[in-house]
């Protein structure tokens, strides 16, 4: 069979291509010999293959889970930082080009019940460990990008029942000072709110697969801290 994989950020870059179409000698084959034998047909980056995740039709793939020719698999580099609705001024989770105004992500979690909301808002930052940063670009597996969002929804509403979440984050080029991403929590009380709130970014940078790479004056590199859990 034939397995296609999609590869992103610095792999992508490396491969110097975004798909890469695998014969696979039977008709299944799990996570861990599936990347054994990507390893072995491109040694030059059996680093850089082997700490990725696998995602199985847009969902993280344990190492003994099996892959059928059916599956749409995409290689996670550890790195971080749904699918756009038509209408996306209704929509909680959103993956965007343009630059976005907060207040429209905190609209989304108002509630009349509730007595405390917060925005996060992360921006570019010009230096970085005495690094001068000229500005940062995003890419994001979206379908994915989008469910991992909801996952995080759901585990503060079983943590703080009754809290509201709202996402927007940006993709392509973010210039000094603009904004990257929104995150928008309402809770009936302020502890929660607070609470929630810390939890979303977290486990953004955790699971969310959306890549920064911070472009410098005299080079450039993928950055994150995704744990894929």
């Amino acid at each position: 069979m034939i397995l296609s994989v999609m590869l992103f950020a610095g792999l992508a870059e490396r491969f110097g291509a975004t798909l890469l179409d695998v014969e696979i000698l039977s008709d299944r084959i799990t996570v861990t010999a599936f990347k054994e034998q990507l390893m072995s047909l491109y040694p030059e980056h059996a680093s850089y293959i082997q700490p990725c995740f696998m995602a199985k039709n847009q969902a993280y793939a344990g190492p003994d889970e099996l892959i059928e020719a059916s599956d749409e698999l995409a290689l996670i580099p550890p790195v971080s930082g749904g699918q756009e609705a038509d209408d996306q001024s209704e929509t909680k989770f959103v993956i965007t080009l343009d630059p976005i105004i907060p207040d429209e992500t905190l609209r989304k979690v108002l509630h009349n019940d509730h007595g405390a909301s917060l925005s996060f808002v992360g921006t570019t930052r010009e230096f970085t460990a005495g690094l001068r940063t000229v500005m940062l670009e995003y890419e994001c597996y979206v379908p994915m990008a989008i469910k991992t969002m909801q996952q995080i929804e759901s585990e503060i509403q079983q943590q703080w029942p009754g809290t509201h979440v709202a996402i927007t984050h940006r993709i392509g080029a973010v210039a000094i000072g603009e904004i990257s991403v929104v995150i928008a929590v309402s809770s009936p009380h302020r502890e929660m709110c607070y609470s929630a709130s810390k939890y979303a970014i977290e486990r953004l940078k955790e699971i969310v697969p959306i890549w920064k790479k911070e472009v410098w004056e005299d080079g450039s590199e993928w950055k994150g801290s995704q744990s894929g859990r």
